[in-house]
């Protein structure tokens, strides 16, 4: 759900807010941080904890995450060339704007790839706008190889091509009706491609069922860090690689305006989807989604008849409570087979796994969003992540007490940083200066002889980030 998103046609839902996430949480590049990596991310967040300030529009990402989380985020802009780092970079031109006539973030206008050649998937109608969608989607494609062709050229120009491990996929599938949004293949089956030299065979091609939650805990076990019991991701790769899947899930709730619940659960070959709410037809009211040429042909065709009837289910109508899909015979998903009585055993079986993965995750679909928000938001206000303070370790004072304005010490003198509130993670920086960077607090913070002006703030996901501690420590032989 996305909890940023606002529409003053849809007053009830409560956003704008902040999700809070367990204090337990922590974004896996903390843990790389923690453990020396420089971390950088070019530069969209989506986090939907992302909101420090009092405008709801203004995403800013937690600073303990990143040490660059901006347009110019880069590894090589790391203060030393010999530090590892993990840098992401998101082209948004595969963007589903971007296949609009008018596209927000691409060239539009006149597709290259020609309309005439592309193919159109059954469930949507073989028309210009639909055609000239997936021909513009081609053509981003086109460009977002370059711009990947791009970073691997600048991996060979800093010698690091042969010891960085690569990662390219997508977040969701393209941005046609019944495909991003959709728990069919054509919203979740997404691509996934591993560079790694000397660890991964290019060109070969895999069958393992690989799930999105699991490439921060392949991340952490590449780069030898151990991977907290809370995550439910499987490595995949590197010295934790633990044994395949045996299913995926997915799942769906609110779509910006239009409030949902299905679940899904794929194996190898077959895929179960479950439906909650059956008076929905499968493609809810998104206003965004309706500016593209795809979605308008598609509504224009529903509302003069022409649609076939599998195409027409998607606007009127309700959905079956239950889906069953044979991936190897029925790749687009099209016949139902929830009630063949051939395939009982197969339903049976996925309905149990699915039903003991909503237990082991905790699935909270049930629960109203606006109690969901109370809890995190008690009546309604953003919690503030209270302001770490200054723990000293020196003679005079071996942690006995706080000294949240400073003081003058014997050396050795050590810092700890301390933050009341639970699940907070603490950034801090010695340098001063408008170009100041804040570094992850992981470990006490040794007083040099002399003064040290010492900085330091909070935040916990979803709260309001606490004001900065500013205090100056004087250490004397």
């Amino acid at each position: 759900m996305r909890t940023k998103h606002t529409n003053e046609d849809t007053p009830r839902i409560p956003t704008p807010y902040s999700a809070v996430p367990p204090h337990f949480v922590t974004a896996f590049p903390e843990y790389l941080r923690a453990a020396g990596y420089y971390c950088t991310n070019n530069e969209k967040t989506d986090y939907q904890f992302d909101n420090q300030g009092d405008d709801p529009h203004d995403f800013q990402p937690p600073a303990s995450i990143w040490d660059e989380c901006n347009e110019d985020a880069h590894w090589r802009n790391r203060p030393d060339d010999d530090q590892p780092f993990f840098a992401v970079f998101n082209p948004t031109r595969t963007h589903e704007s971007g296949m609009w006539e008018d596209a927000l973030l691409s060239v539009g206008g006149e597709p290259e790839t020609d309309p005439d050649r592309v193919t159109v998937p059954p469930y949507l109608p073989d028309s210009d706008g639909v055609r000239e969608s997936i021909a513009r989607q081609y053509d981003n494609i086109t460009r977002s190889d370059e711009e990947i062709g791009c970073l691997l050229s600048q991996l060979e120009e800093d010698g690091l091509a042969e010891n960085t491990a690569v990662f390219v996929w997508s977040d969701h599938g393209e941005g046609l009706p019944r495909a991003k949004r959709s728990l069919y293949e054509s919203g979740v089956n997404v691509p996934l491609i591993v560079r790694w030299p000397g660890e991964v065979e290019g060109g070969e091609q895999s069958d393992r069922l690989v799930s999105l939650v699991d490439l921060g805990p392949t991340v952490l076990s590449i780069a030898g860090i151990d991977i907290p019991q809370w995550m439910h991701g499987r490595p995949f790769l590197g010295q934790a690689e633990r044994e395949s899947r045996n299913y995926v899930m997915a799942a769906r709730d609110r779509i910006d305006e239009s409030y949902d619940m299905v679940r899904s659960i794929r194996n190898h070959r077959y895929k179960y989807i479950r439906n909650y709410d059956q008076s929905n037809p499968p493609l809810v009211w998104v206003p965004f989604r309706a500016r593209g040429d795809a979605m308008r042909d598609l509504l224009r065709l529903h509302a003069e008849g022409k649609l076939p009837e599998r195409q027409a289910r998607l606007l009127s109508g309700g959905r079956p409570g239950e889906e069953l899909y044979d991936l190897h015979n029925d790749p687009h998903e099209i016949e139902n087979l929830a009630d063949d009585t051939d395939h009982l055993d197969v339903l049976a079986g996925l309905r149990t796994a699915m039903d003991e993965w909503r237990k082991r995750c905790g699935d909270e679909g049930m629960v109203d969003e606006s109690r969901m928000v109370e809890r995190m938001w008690p009546d309604g206000e953003q919690p503030t992540t209270a302001t770490p303070t200054f723990v000293p370790n020196a003679p005079e004072n071996p942690m006995t007490e706080a000294t949240p304005d400073g003081d003058t010490f014997t050396a050795p003198a050590t810092l700890t940083l301390h933050c009341d509130t639970q699940g907070a993670s603490i950034v801090h920086t010695t340098d001063g200066g408008s170009e100041s960077r804040w570094k992850l607090y992981n470990d006490v913070i040794s007083l040099p002889t002399g003064e040290t002006t010492v900085q330091a703030k909070a935040i916990r996901y979803g709260y309001r980030e606490s004001s900065v501690r500013s205090a100056t420590f004087t250490v004397t032989d």
